[in-house]
């Protein structure tokens, strides 16, 4: 199934929103980074597939390390406006630097 870019870059932020909201609702965490995991492998795979190896590194180093990044900022501004942040730049981050 092809995806659009803007798609993809949806499901990438939905990706980081929907693994919290799971994580929170259900107090499981591997349960949300299930869902995080299993946002992260489409989008990596319509990524490798469409934007070559550079780029997908890239992106899918946006996705890990804005995870990873809203921790750390939870702690200054909440967790869901940190997850907002989070999930913002990595939608932004895959509309600038994915191809097709």
């Amino acid at each position: 199934m092809a995806l659009s870019k803007t798609a993809v870059s949806a499901l990438a932020a939905g990706g980081l929103v929907g693994g919290y909201a799971v994580a929170r609702q259900t107090g499981i965490r591997p349960l949300g980074g299930a869902v995080l995991a299993a946002a992260g492998a489409v989008c990596g795979t319509h990524w490798a597939r469409t934007s070559g190896p550079a780029r997908t590194a890239a992106l899918v180093g946006t996705y890990v390390g804005a995870f990873g990044g809203s921790h750390p900022l939870a702690k200054k501004i909440g967790a869901w406006p940190a997850v907002g942040v989070a999930a913002a730049g990595t939608a932004l981050a895959s509309q600038l630097i994915a191809k097709g």
